[in-house]
């Protein structure tokens, strides 16, 4: 097997067990490599430290996918990094709807596979990992038996890795569009044409947290998309809620969402550009019992990072404004470099701006399903934040 030697000075990070190694902390490699073999990795002084795919195209040299000398990178491999993803997932109670491989989290990095019930959405995000994509499906197969796997690949990171844009089934073709559970509602899931994989499950659990502050509230969401928040709103006793988004597709979905539940006539959603009504709005001294904000991310770059920071402390200043004294801001970042920690002196240093004190509520991650790795940032990257703005 291709051998690879890392420089004399690396830091602890790869020793102490993250699996990416980049390019120029290699030493060496040996003569004859592909892209997309696997390869072992070793220190300088030829310790062993694991076995990953190489892609000499990525600046992500190797990406590790076990620790074990003697584990042999195959069909049945993937089947069992599969098999005990899923037996996580459902220890934690996640068995209808779940991210059943998280990338790095799961062991398995750059592949992203969600369930939504009986279908099956995969993303293959790095060369080495797309290679493997037939054993891949052929072990979702038989642990599942799926009504249907989508690819998901139309992503751009996979042309850094040399690989093209892509998407389409790998199973028999079905009905794209299906219905998912989600506490007591009902959503429907556009795998083939909705965001990222069609369905954002990283926010399954905090939707309920605001099960007790909407109550008999007027509620305003910002950046809707297909308008879970705000019917889960509805759905936990709010008096009216009304979204906002600036996708006339997405407040489209999110009004068939509000049907298909029975919420018409308490949920109503907006075709606007949030950041230019929400600062309208307050100027006109409207005010709601509890503002939701759940925007995209804001950068993918530590070039952009500083803009990224003051986007979300001006939408959250904006939100503060429009909430009532007493009431709630629900917000969000998905932005994987803005850390806890960054994204909770952004909010503090929006209230001081705003002129309003705050008193956290709750202060949670994504949903369990999309495991936490202490040590690597990569897999902490939703911050979901209820304050109550005084």
């Amino acid at each position: 097997m291709t051998k690879v030697i890392l420089k004399k000075k690396i830091g602890n990070r790869v020793i102490d067990g993250h699996p990416w190694i980049f390019a120029n902390e290699v030493h060496a490699v040996d003569e004859g490599v592909m892209a997309g073999d696997i390869v072992e990795v070793y220190t300088a002084d030829k310790q062993f430290l694991g076995k990953g795919y190489i892609n000499p195209k990525s600046q992500i040299l190797v990406r590790l996918l076990t620790r074990d000398k003697q584990e042999q990178i195959n069909e049945d491999f993937f089947y069992h990094r599969l098999l005990k993803a899923w037996e996580y997932r459902r220890q934690l109670g996640y068995v209808e709807n779940c991210r059943l491989i998280f990338g790095e989290a799961d062991y398995m990095p750059q592949l992203i596979i969600d369930k939504f019930n009986d279908y099956f959405v995969i993303q293959t995000l790095a060369l080495g990992m797309d290679t493997w994509k037939p054993a891949i499906v052929k072990a979702i197969e038989k642990i599942f038996q799926p009504k249907g796997i989508y690819e998901r690949n139309d992503v751009p990171v996979r042309e850094l890795e040399g690989l093209p844009q892509q998407k389409g089934f790998l199973s028999a073709p079905f009905d794209t569009r299906i219905v998912i559970n989600e506490n007591g509602l009902k959503f429907y899931v556009d795998v083939e044409n909705g965001q990222k994989t069609g369905y954002f499950l990283d926010q399954q659990d905090n939707r309920r947290a605001i099960q007790h502050i909407v109550k008999g509230a007027d509620v305003l969401g910002a950046f809707t998309y297909t308008g879970t928040f705000e019917i889960h709103a509805a759905h936990y006793g709010a008096k009216s809620v009304l979204g906002l988004d600036i996708s006339a597709n997405a407040v489209e979905q999110a009004t068939r969402n509000a049907q298909l539940n029975g919420y018409s006539d308490v949920c109503r959603f907006e075709c606007v550009n949030a950041f230019d009504v929400l600062k309208a709005w307050a100027r006109e001294g409207r005010q709601y019992d509890v503002v939701m904000l759940d925007p995209p991310s804001f950068t993918k770059t530590r070039s952009t990072l500083q803009k990224a920071i003051t986007g979300y402390k001006e939408i959250n200043l904006r939100g503060m404004k429009l909430v009532k004294p007493g009431g709630f801001l629900v917000t969000s970042s998905c932005t994987n470099l803005v850390q806890p920690e960054l994204f909770l002196e952004t909010i503090q240093l929006a209230a001081k701006d705003a002129r309003r004190k705050l008193r956290q509520v709750t202060f949670q991650a994504q949903a369990a399903d999309h495991p936490i790795v202490w040590g690597w940032e990569n897999t902490q990257y939703l911050k979901f934040l209820i304050v109550q703005v005084l």
